[in-house]
């Protein structure tokens, strides 16, 4: 490029990062003097010698060099190797950095108007970052390799005799992320829980109540609530609330953002989101797309980017509204919070209909963008709401319902939607009755090729063994270099050095010393790593690089009689779920002479006293070999979710129907309960005639002869109870879950079984005395609803358990007849 000054023309060398991005240049820069002439370069037949001789050849002959590398750190790095070969060959030239953000016209000619100097700073900080990253991957990657390669079967890889397990420090908190999830849903342990709702059916429409409670895990207690709806067949409404709200666009679109719509919108992968942006930018249609900022600088002409798209066949129309004055559809885009200093937002910057050359991904890409930059610079969309709150027997249930006002940037953004029910025209006091980075595509990548994750049809990633086992063994080492923390440290040292707080020495040397000491514990500790290992993988027979240390085996495991089984807080394959009680375990060298195969190594258990019943010690020398009886009660105890109360409805439909008020023939509000439950081991959920859903199964085994259901005349099965109330207490309950029979164990040890029969009234009764308790628990006082109070004892108050009957025993904490354990002042000492 031939500039023309003062001094007369002067000779540049324009450099840049790819040959299109070079091509796109010199050909906005040409065209006022009547085009661009290109020649062949050298032929790159080698590596990078080639490109290195071109820069010397070239500099020599200029006396200007103009670096066009990419606008952030990385291309600041890449501008001073630039810099180091052109300076070696012509240590007179002028050096220069041109910033630009979108190869158009109007960006070029602005950052050739405006040349700036190069950053030191921010090349140094990509230094320090390189180095970091070279020494802990190699030394890391290395360690791994050698200490698993040749010692497991590494089936997840394919030719394991070749493989390298890599680890990096950005690649590796990633696979955590996939690794901690998938655990997390690994230990979730489900739990059962009731909910009540309410649906009204009106001239106008329907609506569906949700109750304020949300749900119960006591199903008892819900029960108890559901009966006294059914008995007070009456909805009040207390409270009309009408209320405009708005939902706000989005912020301007950063790379992670565009990976992430991308993803939820089209199904595209983060690196194949990427690929076609940089395609896009290329060309010249969009900006950058390697951005962290979601704000716009107020110095960029906003409106001149919506004007480029008036002509557009499927948004033009609304690009046209939007620079409209008199439809007060503008908005200055809302500001993210992020700025990187490199780069703004990613936005269209060419006019397009769709090219020739693009492909469907293509087009959705460039759509996404447009649409979301237009929508950045639109009003809210604006929405009436109306919530309705409704009584039923002191039982709170609301219904929302929305109106859309004006769409105004959702008409663009066909990507959003801001739905909602229209609601009946409610008023105070109506009454009716009821019935029943920038990077991580990268990370992402790697995770895939090197077989640390997979990614299914729905791009929902899973962990393999191998990356589970990898993070697990790190983990059970204490360091958490499978967590973002000391990459985030990292990069704000990386900001500090290209800010001019720290240097490059200093940054490497305090990061270096740390890592280091995390390198010697880890090869200290491979036991661990080599533990995890062996939980996935099958030994190899090949010779081992690195020895195993001893381990606190427990016994050999009793499904495969082939690997060891040990004490460990992570979940693997093969394990015994301990109780949740427990608040310690060790294992010791006593070996229990019962269980088989052995040895089977006993442990030392700590329980917390507060979950345990007062007749079992918090220590306990323990074997999870089967022959245990204690250690099964309590694990017993320990598990939730199990309900054993059988669902006895208060009214069949029959029963329910009656209760719509009379004359109200337009009107049917209905009232109906409903459990939503978890399903795991593969059990089948029940439903009994009644309507009520369970995960219940119906089970043959620990029948007793002894005790007969009074309805069914069939053996009962034992149980225990889970209930706050009788948490650990047996009773038996008959094998038909349609039947309501039900008696305590003590109850039938002492006297005869006063079971609940499920086809009277009186098990109905029965949940009316409870439903006084379940009252009082809710409203804080001890008479409930007055005219269902039942004065025995001091207090002119009758305890009733959890399915209605008299509880004639005490508080099993502290002994106390007049209060249940759940409400015991000692609770949790």
């Amino acid at each position: 490029m031939q500039h023309g000054g003062g001094g007369g023309a002067i000779r540049v060398l324009n450099v840049a990062e790819k040959p299109s991005v070079a091509k796109s240049v010199a050909e906005i820069l040409s065209r006022p003097s009547g085009g661009m002439r290109s020649r062949e370069g050298r032929k790159r037949d080698t590596d990078k010698q080639d490109i290195k001789r071109t820069l010397e050849e070239e500099a020599r002959k200029c006396q200007w060099l103009v670096l066009w590398l990419d606008c952030d750190r990385e291309g600041e790095n890449i501008a001073y190797e630039v810099i180091d070969i052109c300076a070696g060959a012509n240590s007179r030239l002028n050096i220069w950095r041109a910033r630009f953000s979108a190869l158009i016209d109007r960006e070029i000619h602005e950052a050739v108007q405006h040349l700036d100097r190069p950053n030191k700073l921010f090349a140094d900080a990509v230094d320090a970052r390189q180095e970091i990253d070279l020494r802990i991957g190699a030394s890391f990657t290395r360690f791994q390799t050698m200490l698993l390669k040749d010692a497991f079967v590494l089936d997840d890889t394919g030719d394991d005799r070749n493989i390298i397990l890599s680890y990096g420090p950005c690649q590796f908190p990633t696979l955590g992320f996939i690794v901690e999830r998938f655990w997390e849903i690994q230990a979730h342990e489900p739990e059962e829980f009731w909910t009540i709702n309410c649906s009204h059916t009106s001239d106008e429409g329907t609506a569906s109540f949700g109750w304020i409670r949300g749900h119960l895990f006591d199903y008892s207690s819900a029960v108890v609530i559901y009966e006294m709806c059914v008995e007070e067949p009456m909805a009040t409404v207390q409270n009309v609330r009408n209320q405009e709200k708005l939902k706000y666009p989005p912020y301007p679109l950063s790379t992670i953002e565009l990976q992430k719509r991308a993803s939820r919108y089209f199904r595209m992968s983060s690196e194949h989101t990427m690929k076609v942006a940089e395609e896009l930018y290329q060309a010249g249609f969009i900006s950058y797309p390697r951005t962290e900022t979601d704000n716009f600088s107020p110095n960029t002409d906003l409106h001149s980017i919506v004007h480029e798209q008036v002509a557009h066949p499927n948004w033009g129309t609304y690009a046209q509204r939007l620079l409209d004055p008199e439809a007060r559809l503008w908005r200055n885009p809302s500001n993210g919070g992020h700025d990187d200093k490199a780069h703004p937002p990613i936005h269209p910057t060419k006019f397009s209909a769709g090219e020739t050359n693009w492909t469907d991904n293509h087009k959705k890409l460039y759509e996404l963008v447009v649409r979301h930059f237009l929508a950045c610079c639109s009003q809210p969309a604006v929405g009436a709401e109306t919530t309705v709150e409704i009584d039923i027997a002191g039982e709170q249930f609301n219904a929302s319902g929305r109106v859309v006002l004006a769409k105004n940037y959702l008409d663009v953004y066909r990507f959003d939607s801001w739905g909602g029910t229209l609601l009946p025209t409610y008023i105070i006091g109506q009454q009716a009755g009821i019935g029943t980075d920038a990077t991580m595509h990268d990370h992402i990548k790697k995770l895939l090729d090197r077989c640390y994750a997979t990614k299914d049809a729905n791009t929902r990633f899973s962990p393999t063994n191998l990356g589970e086992a990898l993070v697990m063994g790190y983990d059970e080492m204490g360091y958490e270099l499978w967590k973002p923390y000391l990459r985030s440290m990292m990069e704000a040292d990386m900001k500090s050095v290209s800010i001019g707080t720290k240097s490059k020495s200093e940054v490497l040397e305090n990061c270096l010393q740390q890592m280091k000491a995390c390198f010697l514990d880890a090869r200290a500790n491979k036991v661990k790593l080599f533990d995890a290992m062996g939980t996935f993988f099958a030994r190899s027979s090949r010779p081992v690089n690195e020895t195993q240390n001893s381990i606190e085996t427990v016994r050999p495991c009793a499904a495969c009689n082939e690997s060891e089984m040990f004490l460990k807080q992570r979940p693997c394959r093969n394990v015994v779920w301990l109780p949740r009680s427990l608040s310690g375990a060790a294992v010791t060298n006593q070996v229990c002479p019962t269980c088989a195969p052995g040895p089977v190594y006993k442990i030392q258990f700590k329980f917390r006293r507060r979950d345990i019943p007062p007749n079992f010690d918090v220590d306990h020398l323990g074997c999870i070999g089967g022959c245990d009886d204690i250690l099964k009660e309590l694990m017993e105890l320990s598990r939730f979710g199990s309900h054993s109360q059988t669902a006895t409805p208060a009214r069949n439909q029959s029963q329910t129907a009656s209760g719509v008020r009379q004359g109200s023939s337009r009107q049917d509000l209905h009232t109906s309960f409903h459990p939503a439950v978890q399903f795991t081991n593969g059990q089948t959920p029940v439903v009994n005639p009644q309507g009520f859903r369970s995960t219940h199964t119906q089970s043959s085994g620990n029948a007793s002869g002894q005790v007969q259901c009074t309805s069914c005349r069939e053996p009962c099965v034992l149980r225990t109870a889970n209930t706050e109330a009788n948490r650990g207490r047996k009773f038996y309950k008959c094998q038909n879950l349609a039947c309501g029979f039900f008696a305590w164990e003590d109850d039938v040890e002492n006297s005869a079984p006063r079971g609940r029969g499920g086809r009277g009234r009186g098990g109905r009764s029965s949940s009316r005395q409870s439903s006084a308790s379940a009252s009082a628990g809710r409203r804080g006082g001890t008479q409930g609803r007055g005219r269902r109070g039942r004065g025995r004892n001091a207090d002119g108050m009758m305890f009733v358990a959890a399915t209605g009957e008299p509880v004639y025993g005490s508080c099993f904490i502290c002994g106390d007849p007049t209060h249940f354990a759940n409400v015991c002042p000692n609770l949790g000492r």
